[in-house]
């Protein structure tokens, strides 16, 4: 990146300046929506902020269109790099934090990340998400309720995670569904399954954004965690991670700023030959249990 050596600026070109933000603000002052009109014009202040405050280059603005090229040109159907650039930005988090304000203990909301599928398998209360996936098996169970504490019958649970090498079934080629499902809470609200004690491991770097990650000394790896997302009637859908307490790289810095404090639990291991909470046999292999309790706001709060 070429230095750039800011020199002062003079009335006459601060002036040059302010006058080509307000006609380009101005361009958008026949934009009949109302709301379409206030983004344009608050983007076209803030970039224009942006460039007039780093003094960007011509330089810079070429390294910069070729960047954004870059990432549209490896976003596919099973890649998507400008979520990934929105996460390391921390945008996603913003995002997020913007549209899912603090009610009544509603269960904190985090990144959606990229690796969500639609259609992934239905499985019964007490099934197995893992699809062959490898990975320590783990007992994930709660209960989902409102903020008045009610339970919530029928709330749509889906969750995803990586296997134990740190990949999700979508960055293999070979079109598997793995460690993805979703499941139904019963009459008193009450869910649980089988999944895999999660993993940390690294968002795709291979790309523009792991380029930029690595130009600025920024690790990709992602904290352990499990990924959920809920929805019922009248209730806010939530999207969420649990995340492992005692998991190193939470003190170092998730790459997507994605975890909160009162996401992270216990995943607590569990000795060969413990009994399971379905009877399940193991084969003498250790295994994990984790219980993760969640609580829905109301719709449009």
């Amino acid at each position: 990146m070429t230095t750039h050596t800011a020199e002062p600026i003079g009335p006459e070109q601060q002036a040059l300046e302010e006058d080509l933000v307000a006609a380009v603000v101005a361009s958008f002052d026949a934009t009949t929506d109302p709301r379409l009109k206030k983004v344009m014009q608050s983007l076209t202040r803030h970039l224009h902020a942006f460039i007039r405050d780093v003094r960007l280059t011509e330089a810079e603005w070429n390294t910069a269109i070729e960047f954004l090229t870059a990432v549209g040109r490896i976003t596919d159907e099973r890649r998507q790099e400008f979520v990934l650039l929105s996460d390391v930005l921390g945008a996603s988090m913003q995002t997020i934090a913007v549209n899912n304000r603090a009610h009544k203990g509603a269960t904190d909301a985090t990144v959606f990340g990229p690796f969500f599928v639609d259609n992934a398998p239905e499985i019964p209360l007490g099934g197995d998400i893992a699809g062959g996936a490898s990975g320590q098996p783990c007992w994930v169970e709660g209960i989902v309720t409102d903020t008045d504490g009610k339970p919530v019958a029928g709330a749509r649970i889906e969750v995803w995670e990586c296997d134990e090498d740190g990949f999700y079934d979508v960055q293999y080629d070979d079109d598997r569904m793995a460690a993805r499902a979703h499941l139904f809470s019963d009459e008193d609200g009450a869910y649980r399954f089988w999944g895999l004690t999660p993993v940390p491991y690294p968002i795709p770097h291979d790309g523009p954004v792991g380029k930029m990650l690595e130009a600025t000394g920024r690790s990709p790896v992602r904290a352990s965690h499990l990924h959920f997302m809920v929805t019922a009637e009248n209730l806010r859908t939530l999207v969420t991670h649990i995340f492992v307490d005692g998991d190193p790289q939470i003190e170092v810095g998730d790459s997507v700023f994605g975890v909160k404090d009162s996401l992270i639990k216990e995943f607590a291991q569990q000795a060969p030959g413990t009994p399971t909470p379905d009877g399940r046999e193991l084969g003498g292999r250790t295994w994990a249990r984790v219980r993760f309790d969640i609580t829905l706001a109301p719709a449009g709060v």
